[in-house]
């Protein structure tokens, strides 16, 4: 098994968070072809999108509280066998209706991964170190939507879309077999009040009436909807109205997330010089910098997906700064409750997400200044709440 302070245990807890986002980015160059193969409109084909995000936030919901009495490890396991199995059946759906219904089903099951490998992080460390392990597992994550669309694409052009599906499902195999090999169960003791419908609703309010919490929650949802504004409406944008081809659009939107990777490893290392709120602040700048840099490039009429990628890689270097950190800050003042406070944490961040994805979808036209005006609007925002969290001083 593998131990504590180590870079094996980050790069496996790493894995576990990526296969939620690789679920998503492997298909993003398919978007287009299915709304052809089953004859659906752009609204239809971004639910797969959007519905997959609002169920993976609902399954947050679940597996959290329920690892605080049962452990991670079985959890996990169970998540993931479900994932896996939906992802076979993703491969064989016969309309746009039947693969929205698996895509959230298979979100319910890919949700337990990143809220376990969060609530691992909090039962092994704390504080400053929390955040930084989190933004070293960013930092390894972020290799998924980079490797993922360009990945993507070659399976798009070459097998068609069902061939995303058999990735994903080949993904969360292989992401089993490590957890029952390396993975130790890391919570150390069950809480002594008996799990019910009743105590996760009260605990859930304790969170929420928790000022740390709500700020931090704020700032992750914030920066997170400006990403997934992104992710909503890159495909559309890029293919439809710049005549990217599937494999060009899956290294553009690779090239911009590198952005995200330099931005958790900077984190990384300035997280314990300058502690997490400074680097939230960081990220804050970062974030709408990138934001209000696209929207002005297409409101002056830029025309090349560069006017695009450049500033969106500026915002995901913001986010890779601010949200691991505020990710560590939520869960600090919660350690005997780590599963359901990432549990929480994640279902709103999601939510909130899925919220944007709709709105991006219903909004894009022909012209890609909606998104644009999101992702401004999440940026300037997430820099507005970093810098009230920081006047708030320390966390109690």
């Amino acid at each position: 098994m593998l131990r504590p302070d180590t870079l094996a245990l980050t790069a496996l807890l790493a894995l576990l968070t990526a296969v939620g986002p690789m679920s998503v980015d492997l298909y993003l160059p398919s978007l287009p072809e299915l709304g052809r193969v089953f004859g659906a409109s752009v609204p239809q084909v971004q639910l797969t999108l959007s519905g997959y995000l609002l169920c993976f936030a609902i399954g947050q919901i679940v597996f959290g509280p329920i690892s605080d009495h049962v452990g991670r490890k079985p959890v996990l396991l169970a998540a993931l066998s479900l994932y896996v199995a939906v992802c076979l059946s993703c491969m064989f759906a016969t309309s746009i209706e039947m693969l929205i219904a698996l895509r959230c089903l298979q979100a319910l099951g890919v949700a337990g991964a990143p809220v376990l490998a969060r609530a691992i992080v909090r039962d092994l460390y704390h504080g400053v170190r929390a955040g930084r392990e989190l933004a070293r597992m960013g930092s390894i994550t972020a290799l998924a939507p980079v490797v993922a669309p360009s990945l993507g694409g070659i399976l798009q052009s070459t097998f068609g879309w069902r061939a995303s599906f058999l990735g994903m499902a080949a993904l969360g195999l292989c992401a089993i077999v490590l957890v029952v090999r390396l993975l130790p169960e890391t919570m150390k003791q069950p809480p002594k009040h008996p799990m019910s419908l009743l105590s996760i609703i009260r605990g859930y309010g304790i969170f929420l009436r928790h000022r740390t919490f709500r700020i931090y929650l704020a700032i992750v949802s914030a920066s997170y909807g400006g990403l997934f504004a992104w992710i909503s409406g890159s495909s559309f944008v890029l293919q439809d109205l710049y005549g990217l081809s599937p494999l060009l659009f899956g290294l553009v939107f690779a090239a911009a997330t590198l952005g995200y990777g330099l931005g958790t490893l900077l984190a990384a290392r300035l997280v314990v010089r300058i502690g997490i709120d400074r680097t939230i602040v960081c990220g804050g700048v970062a974030l709408a910098a990138g934001g209000l840099a696209m929207a002005a490039a297409i409101a002056l009429g830029a025309t090349s997906p560069a006017a695009l990628a450049v500033p969106m890689a500026l915002y995901l270097c913001g986010l890779g700064l601010a949200m691991p950190q505020s990710m560590a800050g939520a869960l600090m003042p919660f350690p005997e409750r780590a599963g359901a406070a990432s549990s929480l944490l994640g279902f709103l961040q999601q939510a909130t997400a899925s919220a944007i994805g709709i709105a991006v979808g219903q909004m894009l036209g022909s012209s890609a200044l909606p998104l644009a005006a999101i992702v401004a609007a999440m940026g300037v925002l997430a820099l507005a709440l970093a810098l009230f969290r920081r006047s708030m001083g320390p966390v109690h």
